[in-house]
């Protein structure tokens, strides 16, 4: 029998969002900041909720064990989140809240429409990690962002006028670019943990083209998944202690057994792409052009 699908709740707006799990009414239709130790007595609504907004969150003082992919985190100060629009979310019914605090920035799309951070905010990774992969802060990186929301409050708190939104955009980007780079530190201070997911990921690649015969063709999501980290995490760990993204790391694999191919078997060049996972051969020949400046036909001939 089919599975019924599960239900879900809708919110497409700031104020969907606090009329949702009860939060005080935005002061801003576009954006909102909740104080969580003033609402962390509210019991959390069941089922899951789809976001059409952005959220930032800094919680602290959450008791139980939060992961990092399957590790416990080292920074137990603060743990800072990113949600993209269009993510689904559930509270978490083990974690004790009772002695919650920080904060949550809420705010929709439409805020940042006519801004150049509209476009930017599409290139910060973080915004599509799972929820086990949030950023763990330090307690002087946490007191940094503390400050930059108590700027972001004091704005928000004002009435609004013709600078409102220019200032709050300005103040949300330091903060984004402030996140940018303790991701970023992050991932060397997980140096261990982050190389022994590298070592893991070498195996995988590895792995998968020692095969013979014909596979498709890995794609990233096939190593996340295999990971059990999200594309965006994995992409930016790679990028962090290697300069390549995962999509390179294939390519490079892909590439250097094709070479393999065309140097010890006697199959056609569209044979050989056919054995690689081309469904087109002229895709083949145009990525491999790309990555050795040959084509598959030239670089047969000139190791001969």
């Amino acid at each position: 029998m089919k599975q019924a699908a599960k239900e879900f709740k809708v919110l497409a707006s700031v104020s969907d969002f606090t009329q949702h799990f009860g939060y005080p009414n935005p002061a801003h239709p576009l954006l909102t900041i909740i104080d969580l130790a003033q609402v962390r007595h509210l019991v959390p609504p069941s089922g899951p909720a789809l976001r059409h907004m952005y959220i930032i969150s800094l919680k602290k003082n959450l008791k139980g064990r939060i992961h990092y992919g399957h590790r416990t985190y080292d920074f137990s100060e603060g743990v800072l989140g990113f949600y993209a629009p269009g993510q689904l979310c559930e509270s978490n019914p083990t974690l004790d809240i009772s002695e919650l605090s920080g904060w949550l920035l809420v705010f929709h799309p439409d805020l940042l429409n006519k801004y150049p951070l509209g476009k930017k905010i599409g290139s910060y990774g973080f915004f599509s990690y799972d929820v086990h992969e949030a950023l763990h802060l330090s307690a002087r990186e946490e007191t940094m962002l503390d400050t930059l929301m108590d700027s972001i409050r004091a704005e928000y708190e004002q009435p609004i006028d013709a600078f409102s939104q220019d200032v709050l955009i300005s103040q949300l980007e330091v903060l984004l670019s402030y996140a940018n780079r303790f991701y970023h530190r992050q991932f060397l201070t997980r140096r261990t943990a982050e190389h022994d997911l590298l070592s893991r990921f070498e195996a995988l690649l590895n792995a998968y083209f020692a095969q013979d015969g014909e596979q498709p063709l890995p794609t990233v999501q096939y190593f996340a998944d295999a990971l059990h980290v999200s594309p965006a995490y994995l992409s930016d760990m790679l990028r962090t202690l290697t300069g390549q993204s995962t999509q390179q790391h294939i390519h490079y694999s892909l590439i250097e057994k094709a070479k393999r191919l065309l140097l010890t078997t006697s199959l056609s060049i569209n044979e050989t792409a056919f054995q690689l996972g081309f469904e087109y051969p002229q895709y083949f020949t145009r990525l491999f052009k790309s990555k050795t400046g040959l084509t598959p036909a030239a670089y047969r001939f000139s190791a001969h």
